[in-house]
């Protein structure tokens, strides 16, 4: 086991299918209202301490926010639940048994409605480098998965993340990726290019997403792709000039581009904000400056795409004394960069948590420094965008339930796919699940509420599936009659690999 302290602060903080898709862009102006609030102060014991990175908030089926962090009772880490303003309540103190301690990924929430993360450090046994686990809502603890330090990897950061296959899939320290099943069955899958601090996300091609922060062509990182069923690849390597040092995970926008930043590279060698298509292409959308005092550097969290198309996202550090890290705003192409908050320290500090954006409008994030205590914050900013659902999953084919969070849903009348009318079920006035419909197509899910009508923040990709073909064979010249679903969308078709 690990000599860390229980506890201790571990940063480097100074103090195919193809879709064809159509991203809609809602321009801001430079002066668009926002409200930033400090509206959770870490208390240094009991509450939690210090969430650095990567921290990740999970939205639950009741709407509140779950989420890890440092210290707690037993000096161990906890799990945490809070509403969205800000009322914070202790889920799952860890103890530092095989339960593991050191829970610095956050979590994720699984398609049961339980939430999944990992501890750094401790497990069952003498080798235990890290464990994967699962808790409810309630508070209930499993451990899923002890690492030894073997072929099987350590020491993860991110919590592992839920493929449309049911299977949930992770990194380590160590520079391994892992496929583990939701009662505990563990698969190596070997080695990725470099050491990975973040989580992976799926993308709308089905393959898995994630970065490492050294590694690649030149060694300044990779963004890596690995497939269900298990083929990991370099899918992008930095070459400083577009970025290095990714520590934060990618977000893939409605344009089905990936958007992230890195810590290092850019034209300053302090960090960029980058746009990388679906084929590997980079653009820096933003290069960070020293130099100018309004401005941050060295962004180790990733960003989210908000409803607006534009992208948020931290740094961890500011240009000027007093400045402790900023919180900014970028369009997709780059052409309108902007900082909303400057982070002073008394309402948080040095933020390394990747932001998330709840159905309530407002992206909420966390920070390792400042607050009352000094022990960290939980913030919102508040941007005046209109609430939203968030879909559980976002990738599946025709008969697939699946969960929609939300607020307002009892009364709910009618949830579409695309236009295309599904049926459903509301199990919560946050929760609903809905089958994917015959002839449904890719695009928004929309929920008709007596509030209003609620869109999706993320598009749903329908998978088209073949039922049947006719004839079955016959000579090169022969026309094909192809059944099945959602073929509508079709951009490709091949036989035996060749295009026809």
């Amino acid at each position: 086991m690990s000599s860390q302290p229980k506890g201790s602060l571990h940063s480097r903080v100074t103090l195919g299918l193809v879709f064809s898709l159509v991203f809609a862009v809602a321009a801001a102006s430079a002066g668009q209202a926002q409200t930033y609030t400090d509206i959770h102060d870490f208390d240094g014991r009991n509450n939690g301490c210090c969430p650095d990175r990567p921290a990740l908030l999970a939205q639950g089926r009741d709407g509140n926010l779950y989420g890890t962090a440092l210290a707690g009772v037993n000096g161990d880490g906890i799990v945490f639940k809070m509403t969205p303003a800000g009322s914070l309540s202790v889920v799952y103190p860890f103890t530092g048994g095989d339960d593991g301690f050191s829970p610095r990924s956050g979590l994720t929430l699984g398609t049961d409605g339980n939430f999944y993360g990992t501890t750094r450090f401790g497990g069952k046994g003498t080798s235990a480098t890290g464990t994967i686990f699962k808790v409810t809502p309630g508070g209930t603890l499993t451990t899923l998965y002890t690492f030894t330090g073997g072929i099987d990897g350590g020491r993860p950061w991110g919590p592992p993340v839920q493929g449309t296959d049911g299977n949930f899939y992770g990194t380590t320290e160590f520079a391994t990726a892992y496929k583990i099943t939701p009662s505990g069955a563990f698969t190596p899958l070997g080695a990725i290019p470099g050491q990975s601090f973040s989580p992976v996300i799926q993308a709308a091609d089905g393959n898995l997403y994630g970065t490492t922060v050294d590694g690649g062509a030149i060694g300044a990182g990779t963004v890596f792709k690995i497939s269900l069923a298990g083929k990991i690849t370099i899918f992008r390597s930095f070459d400083g000039t577009h970025g290095s040092g990714p520590y934060g995970p990618v977000f893939q926008g409605n344009d089905r581009n990936f958007y992230g930043a890195t810590s290092g590279g850019g034209t300053k060698n302090r960090g960029v904000v980058f746009k990388m298509s679906p084929t590997g292409a980079i653009t820096v959308l933003h290069s960070f400056d020293p130099t100018d005092t309004a401005d941050g550097n060295d962004p180790m969290a990733g960003t989210v795409v908000a409803t607006d198309g534009n992208v948020y996202g931290d740094t961890q550090l500011g240009n000027t004394t007093s400045s402790q890290g900023v919180f900014f705003k970028t369009n997709s192409t780059g052409t309108s960069y902007s900082v909303l908050h400057t982070f002073a320290g008394t309402t948080g500090g040095a933020p390394q948590a990747t932001p998330m954006q709840h159905t309530n409008g407002k992206i909420y994030g966390l920070t390792p420094l400042g607050g009352s205590t000094g022990n960290g914050v939980v913030y919102t900013e508040d941007l005046g965008l209109a609430p939203s659902v968030k879909l559980v999953s976002t990738l599946g084919k025709v008969g697939k339930t699946i969960g929609i969070l939300g607020s307002g849903f009892t009364g709910t009348t009618a949830v579409k796919f695309n236009g295309v009318s599904a049926t459903f079920a509301v199990v919560l006035n946050t929760y609903l699940t809905a089958t994917v419909p015959t002839a449904a197509t890719s695009g928004f899910v929309q929920v008709t509420t007596p509030g209003g009508t609620l869109t999706s923040s993320a598009k749903f990709g329908v998978t088209p599936t073949i039922s049947s073909f006719s004839p079955t064979s016959g000579p090169v010249g022969t026309s094909v009659v192809i059944s099945g679903n959602s073929l509508l969308q079709t951009t490709k078709v091949t036989f035996g690999g060749v295009k026809a």
